[in-house]
């Protein structure tokens, strides 16, 4: 089964930057960032971002060099990125919101890292002696003296412009790199598909290291927009919302579990800045509909939600679909929708061969998104491989995500192929556990985690966010048999106030793997 994207021409140079530039060339005085009353025109973020570039040139860090970027959302973050792409390097996200030791893990997974952008309050966090330090504002008088002009470095499409962490919960984490043709054709897509312009301004409510991350920083200023940044390192609903509220926001990219918090925020208060919005891109882990079902139908809400699903490795996003046309049933699960521009859906089975219409298959993508591999993996990269389509071998990128495309041709993912794990025998997925909770009437939220009895076999654990003032958990037992077999039915069930997030926005599974081991030591579980 193929799933086939819109073709659309690129230009001869995919460049992202370059539409940032002639965004400043045609409307130099349109403000380009805001943060904490702070605010810079499209003029003087391009005349700060070429001092920069050209200070990395001088210093050998041009075209193919990494520089890292460990600083707190600001002007001088974008400065950063913009200087770097513009030198011909390509970023690396050091997030602040991670402990200090996260970051000096990170930083050893690097190879070649030229420098690393901080600031005094990140400097410390990232201290190495194999990796000099840059602080823009120590930098504010010898970056004065330099061109303000671009330095005309040449970038193609096939150079990298970022690379982020991935799978950095557990074990060694990924440095997967993109390159400019895809980031370009993601956010032409975003321009043209849903016509985002310069009036369609951003806030960014996620956390600098999430790969979701990148397309919100830039896509506003890659359509000559006003990107909007938080003042706090971590989400903080009040604020965001608060921002929504205050200013012309537009357009907010957003982790799924962020936004059921800044719609229980607006329900809860009564107003209407979200409801209001032109677009919600989110997506990042597995839709609870319900979630949202009151409050988009509700109205007065005009704001359309975009469900999209992508990876790291890809660019982000691979497809998008308007919630709007998801009516939801006992057992639906929602669509993801259909391909980006330029790209492709592959539904294998396990020897790479297409699956028929309408059955289940590991899902591949194809197409410009697909990135230039990991950084720092070996035995990884083998998921970078190709698969025979007419007649042709085609580079794709295997997710490890299971799914199946509608009668409608729009793509549903079902969870992971690894997540799968054998209770009392038997094969299930607990995402398909957490839908048949969340469809239970008095739980507003549910995860499920996997643990081990101690003897070896694998568990099931329950995490449930009552509707209201309590839940009896005997009773949702007993109703979850009703629907389910035997064995996918958690051993335990806990009722917690909320569901930890983790700072890129998504249900925090390692803060609950914890919460079971500290209630198996006697411990109460986290709120």
């Amino acid at each position: 089964m193929i799933l086939q994207g819109k073709r659309v021409a690129l230009p001869r140079v995919p460049v992202v930057h370059r539409q940032f530039e002639a965004h400043a060339a045609a409307t130099p005085d349109a403000v380009a960032v805001v943060h904490a009353g702070r605010q810079l025109t499209y003029a003087q973020l391009d005349a700060q971002a070429n001092r920069f570039a050209h200070f990395l040139a001088a210093r050998g860090h041009g075209r193919g060099a990494k520089v890292g970027v460990c600083l707190d959302y600001s002007p001088d973050m974008l400065v950063a990125i913009l200087g770097t792409l513009k030198a011909g390097a390509a970023y690396v996200p050091f997030d602040p919101a991670y402990p200090a030791a996260r970051l000096q893990l990170l930083l050893g997974q690097v190879p070649g890292l030229a420098l690393i952008v901080t600031s005094p309050a990140t400097a410390a966090m990232v201290e190495s002696a194999d990796v000099a330090g840059v602080d823009l504002e120590q930098l504010a008088g010898h970056l004065a003296d330099l061109p303000a002009t671009a330095p005309g470095t040449d970038v193609t499409g096939d150079d990298l412009c970022y690379a982020v962490f991935t799978s950095g919960s557990t074990g060694t984490p990924k440095l997967t790199a993109v390159r400019h043709e895809g980031w370009f054709n993601l956010m032409n897509w975003l321009k043209l598909e849903y016509g985002l312009h310069n009036g369609s301004h951003n806030l960014v409510v996620s956390a600098f290291g999430f790969d979701l991350s990148q397309r919100a920083l830039m896509t506003p200023l890659f359509c000559g927009a006003t990107q909007y940044l938080p003042a706090s390192r971590n989400f903080d609903a009040l604020m965001a919302y608060r921002l929504l509220s205050e200013h012309d926001i537009r357009v907010v990219h957003c982790a799924s579990s962020t936004l059921y918090v800044l719609v229980d925020w607006e329900k809860a208060r009564g107003g209407d800045a979200l409801a209001r919005l032109d677009y919600v891109l989110f997506g990042g882990e597995a839709l609870k509909a319900e979630r949202l079902t009151d409050w988009a139908r509700r109205e007065g809400t005009t704001c359309t939600l975009l469900h999209q699903y992508g990876v790291a490795e890809c660019t982000d996003v691979a497809t998008s679909y308007d919630l709007a046309g998801h009516r939801p049933g006992r057992q639906d699960v929602p669509p993801v929708g259909r391909p980006a521009y330029n790209t492709d859906i592959h539904l294998v089975d396990d020897d790479l061969r297409h699956v028929a219409p309408g059955e289940q298959g590991e899902i591949c993508i194809a197409g410009a998104g697909v990135g230039a591999g990991y950084l720092n993996a070996g035995p990884e990269n083998a998921r970078f491989t190709t698969v025979e389509a007419g007649g042709e071998q085609v580079r794709v990128y295997r997710t490890g995500d299971r799914g199946h495309v509608t009668d409608t041709g729009d793509l549903v993912v079902l969870g992971r192929i690894d997540a799968q794990v054998k209770v009392r025998g038997m094969r299930i997925d607990p995402t398909d556990v957490e839908r048949a909770l969340a469809r239970l009437e008095g739980v507003r939220e549910a995860a499920v985690a996997v643990t081990g009895t101690g003897t070896g076999d694998a568990e099931l654990t329950a995490f449930l966010v009552p509707a209201g003032d309590g839940l009896d958990t005997d009773d949702v037992r007993a109703r979850l048999l009703r629907t389910l077999p035997r064995n996918m039915v958690p051993a335990r069930f806990l009722t917690i106030a909320r569901l930890p997030l983790s700072p890129h926005g998504k249900v925090d599974r390692a803060a609950l793997a914890d919460s079971c081991r500290r209630t198996r030591a006697g411990s109460a579980p986290a709120a």
